[in-house]
Formats: structure tokens, C-alpha cells, sequence
């Protein structure tokens, strides 16, 4: 069960400040707990909290920074029902798909445990001249110093994680920002993160409204930005963050193909899954499906045979598969969405109905390209089918996209896989499978609108150290 209150953490330590924050259950709207807002001069508080801790962080012995991380690890696997309870609830995520986040979160702490250990350095022989007889080089990595962190909705846990634990790993000190709809997640990591004995000011995890967070972009004494959410946010932080380095994961509209000699049942199931797992809402999930025509018409029959057995409704029922989306709001936009895509000449093979924050799965044909539900990020249950004839045209209707995360390409053919890997625009190509499939410690992000940098683990941590040289001089060579 969820608690009724919940504190931010202001340097390390709980604080009920208020409670202006409500937290609905997204399946049935009823408030479910309340936790504080921060305003701005808790920001600045918390930030000036994370440079005062940011000379121990970087001093703390590596084994002391593992112990941290596998502390957290040992507590999540005890706390692992009420971690998934409180996604089903404060996000709409069905339990098995909250069971499945709580799993991949330990990963997340536990790659970063192993990672603390992986931070060499290298030795530079210098002497490729006569004026450089006598000097080597070697090279470290060092902390940057305090960090902004901004999670989204959609994964409270493990995004938020992507940031938390990398930041430990590094001795970086940090101020979260979680999604205001989903602040619960963030708050059990703090709450785990206060029993540990990292530096007073180490960490701050603080819900707060958007009007109020500027100082997470703008203040100089963060050094580094890192924000997933909507490319139209993503890009306005980037353009006010000033010096310090920004990391933007910023979602697309990811693409899969089917080609002629991939087992259809197979192709079938792993789609409906990457189209529709928790209501559609990743980044990652198959919004554009392109099949060949040799196979499109019995793919099409299989596809949506099956997505219109997938059942919908209370997130807490084990058997459910749909959810809710995280607000009606989203749910009428994308809703609008697919109507305009049918007023346009789309096919409406199934779904296309919604109730409040219930959308059912929907498949079109058909589609315009230049339609919202092509062109943008649907982040919801639908997905657009269109048959194809030639692979080298695909990669290019593919790659004729603002976005670029992943794409999953289903080929037994090692010369379109290379050519897809080659071509795509796009942070990851996944051959056999779908593009919202990940694992924690892969490089993940994307191109053009879709982000800046990666995460996962060890590429997180180069972004959260800086490259030191250290020269030496032999004065008797």
C-alpha cells in the first residue's frame, strides 16, 4: 500500500514541507497520496548543498561508493512489491510491466556498483619528436561536481535510476527533479539513498513545478544538465543551460520492419508487445510497423487478431495488458490524433475508442506520413502499418523522420541487416527484434530530435567525469 504523505529530500534529509503536491491514481482518479513542491529557494538550498558535498563526493574510496549502490540493490529486492505497487498506481503501469521496471532498477544499481570499479585511465607515450624525448603522458577521469537531473513520467523508476546511479558511481553530487504526475518512485530511491552514508548534500530529489526548476538549467554551479521528456522541453533547456554540458533523451517515433523471410507469429508477438506495452508511453515502442508485401496481408490479419484480444483496464489486475495513459489530456490528443489520420484517408483496422485516460490499442493503415500519428511521438497505444517492396526504399521512409532513437529490423538477411545498421539514422539497430527492446548498460540514445549523448551505465560516467592529463618530464633520458 502507498503511504497518504510523502517528503522530498532536501540534502540527504526527509522534509513534509507542504502538501501541494496530489498524487492521482491514473486508473481511477482518486487521490492516492500528496507529497511537498519545492519552490525555488529550496532549489537553490539543494544546490548549494550538492557543492558543499561535491569535494567528498569526489574524495569517497571507490569501495564506499559500491557499498552505496549494492545497499540500494539489497533494499529495492526487499521493498520490490511496494516499489511495483507504487508505478501501478502513481503511473497506470500494469503490475506486470511495474514488476518488470522494479527488475530492470536493481540492474540499473547494480551495473553501476560494478561500473565504480571501471574507471581507468591510459598511458600516452609523448615523445613522437625530438622536442618530447624524455615525457609520458597518462590520463583519469575526475567527478564534473554537482549535476541537474530531470526524470520523466513514464519510468519513475528506472530513468530516474539511469541518473542516480551513474552520479554515485562517479562521486557526483545531484539535485533530481522528478515527474510531477510520478514523484513516488524518486522518493523511495531517496528514502533508501538516506540510509546510506553518503555526504550531507550528496542528493536532493525535489518534485517541483515546471515555472519553478529554472535554476536546474540556468544555475552555473551545476555542471551538467541531463533531461529525458518531450524534444520541445529538451531543446528550450538546452538553449538556456549556458556553458555547462547537457544530455537530452528526448524520445521518436520508432520504426520496425518485417521482412519476407522472418516467422510472422514470432514478428507478431514481440510487435504487440513493443507497440503496446504499458499503454504505448516509451519512447522506444513501435509506432510505425513497415512489412513486406509478399507477407503484409497475413501479418496484417495476425496482428490485429491479437490486438484486439489484448485485455484492457485496472492496471492492479495481473491479466491486464492496456492500462491507462498517464492523464485524459493525453489520452484526448492522441485520440485526435488517430481521427485525424482517418479523416485524412487513413484505415481504422481496430481500436480508436477512448473512455477518460483508456484508449484502446489502435492499428491504422494507410496513413499519410505527414500525419501527427506518422510524423510525431504518438506515446500512446497505436501503431501505423504500411506494406513495402523494396528494402533500400524503407531505410530511406524510415529515416524521413525529425526523430531518431532505435529501429528493429526482423531479417534473416545479413546484408540488409549490415545495410540497415549502416544507413538508419538512428542511436540503435536492433535485427531480430523490436526497437523498444533495452538493457541497462547498452549505450541508449538517439539523433536529430531525439537527444544528445547516451546513457546506460559506463556512458552516463563519462559524462558525469571529465578527462584529466597528467605530463611527465624525465629530465635524464
Amino acid at each position: 500500500m502507498l503511504k497518504k504523505e510523502y517528503p522530498y529530500y532536501l540534502a540527504n534529509e526527509a522534509v513534509y514541507a507542504n502538501q501541494d503536491l496530489k498524487i492521482y491514481d491514473k486508473y481511477s482518479g482518486e487521490l492516492a497520496a500528496v507529497a511537498p513542491l519545492a519552490t525555488p529557494d529550496v532549489l537553490d538550498q539543494a544546490i548549494g548543498a550538492a557543492c558543499d558535498a561535491a569535494e567528498a563526493m569526489a574524495k569517497m574510496p571507490m569501495f564506499e561508493r559500491q557499498a552505496v549502490l549494492e545497499h540500494c540493490v539489497t533494499r529495492f529486492r526487499e521493498r520490490f512489491d511496494e516499489l511495483a505497487y507504487a508505478l501501478c498506481v502513481e503511473a497506470g503501469k500494469p503490475i506486470n510491466d511495474a514488476k518488470g521496471e522494479v527488475t530492470r532498477l536493481i540492474d540499473t544499481f547494480k551495473i553501476a556498483a560494478e561500473e565504480t570499479a571501471r574507471q581507468y585511465g591510459e598511458t600516452i607515450p609523448l615523445d613522437i619528436s625530438a622536442r618530447a624525448k624524455g615525457y609520458s603522458g597518462m590520463t583519469k577521469r575526475v567527478p564534473i561536481g554537482p549535476c541537474a537531473f530531470i526524470s520523466p513520467f513514464n519510468f519513475p523508476l528506472n530513468l530516474a535510476a539511469h541518473k542516480v546511479a551513474p552520479a554515485i558511481a562517479a562521486g557526483c553530487p545531484f539535485v533530481l527533479k522528478p515527474a510531477s504526475l510520478t514523484p513516488i518512485g524518486a522518493i523511495l530511491i531517496g528514502e533508501i539513498l538516506a540510509e546510506t552514508n553518503l555526504p550531507k548534500g550528496a542528493f536532493s530529489i525535489l518534485p517541483c513545478r515546471r515555472d519553478s526548476a529554472d535554476l536546474l538549467t540556468e544555475d552555473d554551479r551545476l555542471k551538467l544538465l541531463s533531461f529525458t521528456g518531450s524534444p520541445d522541453v529538451g531543446w528550450q533547456l538546452k538553449a538556456r543551460a549556458g556553458k555547462k554540458p547537457v544530455v537530452l533523451e528526448l524520445g521518436g517515433n520508432a520504426a520496425c520492419v518485417v521482412d519476407k523471410d522472418w516467422d510472422l507469429e514470432d514478428a507478431v508477438a514481440r510487435i504487440i508487445f513493443g507497440a503496446f506495452y504499458q499503454s504505448g508511453q516509451s519512447c522506444i515502442g513501435v509506432q510505425r510497423i513497415y512489412v513486406h508485401r509478399d507477407v503484409y496481408a497475413t501479418f496484417k490479419e495476425k496482428l490485429v487478431a491479437k490486438t484486439k484480444a489484448l485485455k484492457s483496464g485496472d492496471p492492479k489486475d495481473p491479466q491486464t495488458f492496456i492500462g491507462p495513459m498517464i492523464s485524459e489530456a493525453e489520452a484526448s490528443r492522441l485520440h485526435g490524433w488517430i481521427n485525424d489520420a482517418v479523416a485524412a484517408g487513413a484505415t481504422l483496422l481496430c481500436g480508436g475508442d477512448r473512455e477518460g485516460t483508456m484508449l484502446q490499442a489502435t492499428l491504422l493503415e494507410n496513413v499519410d506520413s505527414s500525419q501527427a500519428v506518422c510524423a510525431e511521438e504518438a506515446f500512446g497505444p497505436v501503431a501505423v502499418l504500411a506494406p513495402f517492396d523494396d528494402f533500400d526504399v524503407v531505410i530511406k521512409d524510415i529515416n524521413n523522420s525529425r526523430f531518431g532513437l532505435q529501429a528493429g529490423i526482423f531479417t534473416r538477411d545479413l546484408y540488409q541487416a549490415q545495410k540497415a545498421w549502416d544507413e538508419l539514422e538512428v542511436g540503435g539497430v536492433v535485427i531480430g527484434d523490436i526497437p523498444s527492446w533495452r538493457v541497462d548498460h547498452m549505450p541508449y540514445g538517439g539523433v536529430k530530435d531525439s537527444g544528445l549523448g547516451r546513457e546506460g551505465i559506463r556512458w552516463a560516467m563519462e559524462d558525469m567525469t571529465e578527462l584529466r592529463l597528467m605530463v611527465i618530464r624525465n629530465p635524464f633520458q
